[in-house]
């Protein structure tokens, strides 16, 4: 959907709404929690309509706002540790491998 950047509009929640969206996330909300969830759901509703005041124009769609780059080292084989060096500071060791607790 696109709006004109002339056209605001104000989304409003009340307790009765609160209810129905609670209902359906299965969620048993006390009554002073719809009171307050419901102050706060619309706190945030006028802070997002207060941001579609911004002129965006012009301005490209971003993912990060700071520049993210995947930095890899090359893919190459090297030796890896040998099984001695490996399990010279296991606390238990039997037959070349570690030895943990039984889990079941």
């Amino acid at each position: 959907m696109v709006l004109s950047s002339s056209l605001r509009y104000i989304i409003r929640l009340d307790k009765k709404s609160l209810r129905l969206l609670a209902n359906l996330a299965r969620l048993s909300l006390a009554p002073e929690e719809i009171e307050l969830f419901t102050r706060q759901l619309n706190d945030i509703l006028a802070y997002v309509s207060k941001l579609q005041e911004l002129d965006t124009a012009g301005v490209e769609p971003l993912a990060h706002v700071i520049p993210v780059f995947n930095v890899f080292r090359e893919d190459a084989v090297r030796e890896g540790l040998d099984r001695d060096a490996a399990l010279s500071n296991a606390p238990a060791r039997e037959e070349g491998a570690f030895v943990v607790p039984r889990i079941i």
